[in-house]
């Protein structure tokens, strides 16, 4: 039988085991701590990585500009607004689109009814019978006057005649395209139906959005003072920023340039081109128009809007950058997490000068070498976490 003190020592000696094993279970799990405070590195796999949607990015060499930031407006782009007027006069009989709608190039807006269409339908219609019938006639005529049947002045009088009847089918032809009225629609005219000689369509002259629609169904519309524009359509997969570039940064600003956009409340920045530098300053601000071109498929930039544009004026090449969401502020010094084969290692970097999205990185960190560019919050959280000793 063991005595009182043997029995305690046999229980202080496993627990002092079964500790041991556990402080080198957790040592070699454990993230490094060089300096015995808060990890430098986070142990983290593949799978992980992939799991909390940290992506990679590679460091290296990157052009960096200098911008010139100056406030602007979103403008719709001026070759891509349409307004849609009628060419006649006459009465909305349908309207097919209303404001809001999108449209295609030569889809129907409205369809009008016009006496002045149905004329003119009417007269294309006699034009064309009667420059057919003529042809065929000038056409026998010749053959007769070829075999002598008739004589040669008789010949010349059909052919004049044939002359005469092709320019007035001409005309009216014209007429009718002066109108609105389509190839296709003047094709279909012999076959069309009475009733429809007097209905005029209202086609889209390009694809993009109702922005106004100004009739209602049953308005006269056309001359003599009444409405004579129906719809305004806009495309805004691309739209304008109009820039207000004073006199004395105006030396700086070129056609071509880059510029970047940022809007209040939004994250992502847009990227565009200057395509006019006005000549002319404003007499009261003493200010130049600058126009960029912004790309706009998402409609996420909206006529109207206020922004700020970043004007690129000087260029050079730097030998380190990354994603400016690559870094973050630990303890008060920037610092990115570069990966390693553990998991990533926080590394303290100083920050050069700022492009947009992209920060060059003067010192800490070299080319080639792999960054977590997104979710990096979190790997900052991970990081700061207290250890065992906390």
């Amino acid at each position: 039988m063991f005595s009182a003190s043997h029995s305690a020592a046999a229980i202080l000696s496993v627990l002092l085991a079964v500790t041991g094993s556990n402080s080198q279970a957790f040592a070699q799990s454990a993230p490094v701590k060089p300096d015995g405070g808060k990890p430098s590195v986070i142990v983290m796999d593949d799978a992980r990585i992939k799991l909390a949607e940290i992506e990679l990015r590679e460091a290296g060499p990157t052009p960096i500009a200098r911008r010139l930031m100056v406030p602007g407006t979103i403008v719709p782009d001026a070759g891509r607004v349409a307004h849609v007027s009628v060419k006649l006069s006459g009465t909305v009989a349908e309207l097919r689109k209303n404001i809001g709608d999108d449209v295609v190039k030569d889809e129907v807006l409205a369809v009008l009814e016009s006496r002045e269409v149905a004329d003119a339908k009417s007269e294309y219609l006699s034009a064309k019978l009667s420059n057919e019938l003529q042809q065929e006639l000038t056409a026998r005529d010749k053959s007769l006057s070829e075999g002598r049947a008739i004589p040669e002045q008789q010949y010349i009088k059909s052919r004049n005649a044939a002359a005469q009847t092709e320019m007035r089918f001409g005309i009216a032809r014209q007429k009718l395209m002066a109108l609105g009225v389509t190839d296709s629609e003047i094709a279909g005219l012999p076959q069309a139906a009475d009733g429809t000689l007097r209905s005029q369509n209202i086609r889209a002259p390009i694809s993009g959005r109702i922005a106004e629609r100004k009739v209602e169904a049953g308005a006269a519309v056309g001359r003599d003072s009444l409405e004579t524009e129906l719809f305004v359509i806009v495309d805004l997969s691309r739209v304008w920023v109009e820039l207000a570039v004073s006199s004395t940064d105006l030396p700086l600003v070129k056609e071509g340039q880059s510029v970047e956009i940022a809007l209040r409340g939004m994250t992502e920045a847009g990227s565009g081109k200057i395509v006019f530098v006005s000549p002319l300053l404003d007499k009261e601000t003493r200010a130049a128009r600058v126009v960029a071109s912004l790309e706009n498929a998402d409609n996420r930039w909206r006529p109207g809007s206020f922004i700020t544009a970043g004007i690129a004026v000087e260029r050079r090449d730097v030998a380190v950058a990354v994603p400016f969401s690559a870094v973050q502020t630990v303890d008060g010094r920037k610092a990115v997490f570069v990966r390693t084969k553990e998991g990533f290692e926080k590394r303290d970097v100083v920050l050069g000068r700022r492009d947009g999205a992209v920060v060059e990185i003067v010192s800490g960190l070299s080319a080639g070498e792999t960054v977590a560019s997104s979710n990096t919050f979190s790997l900052k959280a991970e990081l700061s976490k207290p250890g065992d000793e906390d």
